[in-house]
C-alpha cells in the first residue's frame, strides 16, 4: 500500500528557471536516498502567478520519511536550495502539509 502525500512550499520570485534547472540535474545520490525511503511518483508543480510550489509523492511508509532530515545528502541539498526558496533555520524548505479532500482512483 502506498500513501499519497501533498505539501506546498514557496519559491523566491525570479528563481523559477533556476529551481527547474537544479531539479533537472537532481543528484543521483539524493534520488537513490528518496527511493530507499520508499518514495515514488514524486512531482513538484509551480503556480507561476504566486511562485507557490505544490509537491506530491507516494510513500510506502510515511514514517520512513522522518529519517530523511538527518541524512547528510538531504542537508546538503537543502543548503544548495536555500538561496532560492523560503527555508527554516535548519535550511529545510518551509513545507506545509496539505489535507486531501478528494481522490478519484
Amino acid at each position: 500500500m502506498s500513501y499519497r502525500i501533498a505539501f506546498k512550499m514557496k519559491l523566491l520570485p525570479g528563481c523559477e528557471a533556476e529551481y527547474k534547472k537544479r531539479h533537472d540535474e537532481l543528484w543521483p545520490e539524493l534520488s537513490a536516498l528518496l527511493k530507499q525511503a520508499g518514495v515514488s511518483d514524486y512531482s513538484i508543480f509551480i503556480d507561476e502567478e504566486t511562485v507557490s510550489l505544490f509537491g506530491f509523492l507516494k510513500a510506502d511508509d510515511p514514517k520512513l520519511l522522518d529519517s530523511l532530515p538527518a541524512q547528510a545528502i538531504m542537508q546538503k541539498w537543502w543548503a544548495y536550495m536555500g538561496d532560492i526558496m523560503e527555508t527554516n533555520p535548519d535550511n529545510s524548505p518551509v513545507s506545509i502539509p496539505l489535507k486531501e479532500v478528494f481522490y478519484l482512483p
